[in-house]
């Protein structure tokens, strides 16, 4: 996991979502969160952080706050991870659940918004829209950790492009950004309309994936898909 521009940092505070700052080198800085979501559990004062010095014109900060060391578990927080990891998945063919296309389309339109990926092959079309995932509780990962209506129109999408004829398949997928997880479920206790949303666009045919994965020198790599249950969980 050697990387030149990635440091270990100890948390000091999250003054905004966007933001946290924390000690370097006996030095507090400034540092930019990759992730919108609470991340309540994570992001304690003085937990073991990592960062990324980005050499950008412009910007505010010089670091990210790419991952929090949880629990004996390192957890990657950056939500950009996710999609670079589908996207490498797709074009290297490596997911089994996904054949017969020849080609990875990223960002394609739908309605009034854009999907993560399109496939397209002899099979015919495979929408795909993907969603990060932090939290883990007792073993079983749970999305959202913020309440996101973008997060359930996502899936009302699906299930549209489905009915009307504009995809032959389409898969939600949950990339779990640490190895400890062993079931998915929607969180409905943050947020039950996504959990209602995800579970009427499976009646309609979504499928949804759920993969648990680790860091492996700072990008995301594969362990396991894992099973997922839908039961409404809210009280």
């Amino acid at each position: 996991m050697d990387d030149p521009g990635v440091r270990q940092a100890r948390r000091v505070d999250r003054p905004s979502r966007l933001l946290a700052r924390v000690v370097l080198d006996s030095t507090t800085v400034e540092a930019f969160v990759p992730n919108p979501g609470r991340m309540h559990e994570l992001m304690v004062p003085g937990a073991e952080v990592f960062v990324r010095h980005v050499a950008h014109a412009g910007r505010r900060t010089e670091y990210d706050l790419i991952a929090v060391m949880h629990g004996g578990v390192l957890v990657s927080i950056d939500s950009n991870l996710p999609n670079r990891f589908m996207k490498r998945m797709l074009t290297e063919h490596r997911l089994e659940q996904l054949t017969g296309y020849e080609r990875v389309v990223p960002e394609p339109e739908l309605f009034h918004g854009r999907a993560d990926f399109r496939l397209e092959g002899k099979d015919g079309t495979v929408l795909i829209e993907v969603k990060s995932c932090t939290l883990v509780e007792e073993g079983v990962a749970l999305f959202p950790d913020a309440p996101t209506t973008r997060g359930a129109r996502h899936m009302r999408d699906l299930a549209r492009a489905l009915h009307g004829g504009l995809a032959t398949r389409a898969l939600a997928v949950f990339v779990i950004q640490r190895p400890d997880a062993a079931l998915f479920r929607p969180n409905d206790a943050t947020d039950p309309a996504f959990g209602s949303a995800l579970r009427e666009a499976h009646a309609h045919g979504v499928e949804i994936l759920s993969l648990a994965t680790r860091l492996n020198h700072w990008s995301l790599e594969l362990v396991r898909q894992i099973p997922y249950d839908l039961k409404y969980t809210g009280g």
